[in-house]
């Protein structure tokens, strides 16, 4: 099984490398600190998993689910962060990755894990299946940020982090006049008139740290 790990502090690189270090079938065989060194990366390897943290430099880790299928439909992608499941798992899921465990519980599950996607099933945790479990039985309605794309969520965090619209639109390669457009789209699903609402609402649902 051979594995890269995507993550921009190389403490957390060195602490998963020293977890599958354990196991003789599984190999790291490259890391990256951001979306281009990933992909020079797939470039040289052929990759069975990717372990992508969704907060990185550029390109969020959410935002790169959709690029690593597009040019490797059969790299599996398990998602290690220690952003909360309930509020980012289902989206990543959707997505295209094929598990989601967060960095506290990663040295008791990420062996585990890694062992299910390969086999080409998913990884959650039972936590986050009774969670979902529950939803379904309460008639659970969805928080407003569900009805947002993958590119406008990721918007709508960065204004929640107060970022400006030049740096949202450098940090995500887009012009400014798009980041303009996917603030009014946002404004009016969410059904909000300031940014100042948007970071409220950030922070209630913990959808930034």
């Amino acid at each position: 099984m051979k594995i890269i790990i995507v993550d921009d502090h190389e403490l957390i690189r060195e602490g998963i490398k020293k977890v599958i270090a354990r196991e003789s079938d599984i190999e790291v065989i490259g890391e990256a600190c951001n979306s281009d060194e990933l992909f020079k990366l797939f470039d040289k390897h052929e990759i069975d998993i990717v372990i992508l943290d969704i907060s990185l430099p550029g390109r969020s880790g959410l935002d790169l689910i959709t690029d690593i299928k597009a040019q490797s439909p059969d790299t599996k992608i398990l998602i290690l962060t220690m952003h909360p499941e309930d509020r980012f798992a289902v989206r990543a899921l959707r997505a295209g990755a094929s598990g989601y465990i967060t960095k506290e519980n990663a040295s008791k599950s990420l062996v585990d894990a890694l062992r299910k996607i390969n086999d080409g099933r998913k990884y959650i945790s039972s936590s986050l299946a009774e969670h979902l479990a529950f939803e379904l039985d309460m008639n659970y309605e969805k928080p407003v940020h569900e009805s947002l794309s993958t590119r406008e969520f990721e918007v709508m965090r960065l204004i929640a982090e107060g970022k400006a619209v030049r740096d949202i639109a450098d940090k995500l390669y887009i012009s400014v006049n798009t980041v303009t457009s996917y603030r009014s789209r946002i404004m009016e699903k969410m059904k909000m008139k300031t940014n100042a609402e948007i970071i409220r609402y950030a922070i209630e649902q913990k959808l930034i740290a």
